[in-house]
Parts: structure tokens; sequence; C-alpha cells
């Protein structure tokens, strides 16, 4: 359990629930675009969305996907005009709860506690953010998919009796832009991993059988799930 993003979205949701209504949008919804002028934070309740942008030639990059009890602030804080990072989608129907962004800036600014949880989380986010970055330079396209699979283990896994079934529909596309590979490239890769029987893939799932398998190509450092998840 990642400690550190409870511990901030705790604080948050019990100060806002009071004030802001819970809004569901439907899959395939935009929160915001790259580049739009920062407006709210959000609190997901429940659902999952992918955050990431698109290269100047059309390429999607995937940098990370939420699911529920996630904050979502992708904006350079206490700036006096920001604007949003990346583009946040919902991947799925989702829950949310909406602030405003100078409302949230003032409530950290005045509550010690939520300030501190705050600066936890970010040093957190940044490691998490070190170690994607490590093991996808290091380990080249089929080491960063081992390792994003992993990732989405720690994430998203349900234990069954064939393996850790990653409970989240993807495309082969969609796992492309979460490793920064080609579709191509992923395909071939994962068509390897199904005749070793490290993985199959049924109903836009995986099912990772051979988690070990996975680690020790990339020499795993066993990292908690704080940090090594997809979040």
């Amino acid at each position: 359990m990642d400690e550190t993003r409870f511990l901030i979205y705790n604080f948050l949701l019990q100060f806002f629930k009071k004030i802001e209504p819970v809004q569901k949008v439907k899959a395939g919804t935009v929160l915001f675009h790259e580049k739009d002028p920062a407006q709210n934070v959000y609190l997901l309740l429940s659902g999952s969305i992918a955050l990431g942008r698109v290269h100047i030639r059309g390429k999607e990059f995937i940098l990370k996907i939420l699911n529920e009890q996630e904050v979502i602030i992708e904006y350079p804080l206490f700036n006096a005009n920001p604007h949003y990072q990346f583009y946040a989608k919902a991947l799925t129907d989702c829950e949310l709860l909406t602030i405003k962004r100078v409302q949230f800036e003032d409530y950290v600014l005045t509550d010690a506690e939520a300030m501190n949880a705050l600066v936890t989380w970010l040093s957190t986010s940044y490691l998490k953010a070190q170690m994607k970055c490590q093991d996808l330079i290091m380990n080249g396209k089929k080491g960063g998919l081992y390792s994003i699979l992993i990732r989405l283990c720690n994430s998203y896994g349900v234990m069954t009796k064939e393996g850790i079934l990653i409970d989240l529909p993807l495309t082969h596309q969609e796992l492309a832009n979460l490793t920064y590979g080609t579709r191509e490239v992923i395909q071939r890769s994962l068509k390897d991993l199904r005749e070793l029987n490290i993985i199959s893939y049924e109903n836009q799932k995986f099912t990772i059988k051979n988690l070990g398998y996975l680690k020790d190509a990339v020499d795993c450092q066993n990292c908690s799930f704080e940090i090594c998840g997809i979040n």
C-alpha cells in the first residue's frame, strides 16, 4: 500500500468532500489537455485515468496510469499562471472530486499537516519517476516492456490459479504507449513471452505466469510497491 499517496489523498478528501460534489465521467473523457491553463486538481475516487502527452509527430506516450484513491496534480505548483504538463484521459468510467487549483493551494499553504503530506508524496513521486526512467534506459525496449509488466502487477495484480492477472484492460497499442515503443516491437516481444509460457492474454487482460522470469531479465531490485508501480 502506498501510504504517502493515501495520506495526502485522505487530507484532501476529508476537507473538500464537504464542499465539492462527486462528478461522474465516461471512459474516453479528457479532463485536460497538455498546455491547457491549470485550473483544477482532481481526486480520483474510482476508475482509471491515463496521463501522457502526444509527440509533435503524433506518437502518443502514456506516462502513468492512475487508479482509485489518487491525486492528480500535473502542473508546477504555486506558479502564477501554470499550465498542465500532460493530458489526462479516463480509461474507464470514473468518479472524481474536482478542486479549484487556488483553493487547493490555499488549503495546503495554511495546513501544516497537509503540506507535510504533500511534500512526502511529491518526494516519493520523484523517486518513482527516476526508477522508471532507469528501467527504460538501462534495459532497452524489451526490458522496458518487462519492467512495465512488473509495475502493472504491483498496481493492478490479482492472484489467480493461472498466475497474476493484471486487472486492467490494455490493448497492445496502449502497452506500446506505456513503454515508448512501437506496437510491432511490443507484439513481437509479447509473442515470445507467450511462446515461453511466461504470460497469457485474453479479453485484453494479461496474466503473468512467471513473474520471476521478468524480474531476472531486468535485474529487479525488488523495490516496494510504493516505488514500483505504474502510477
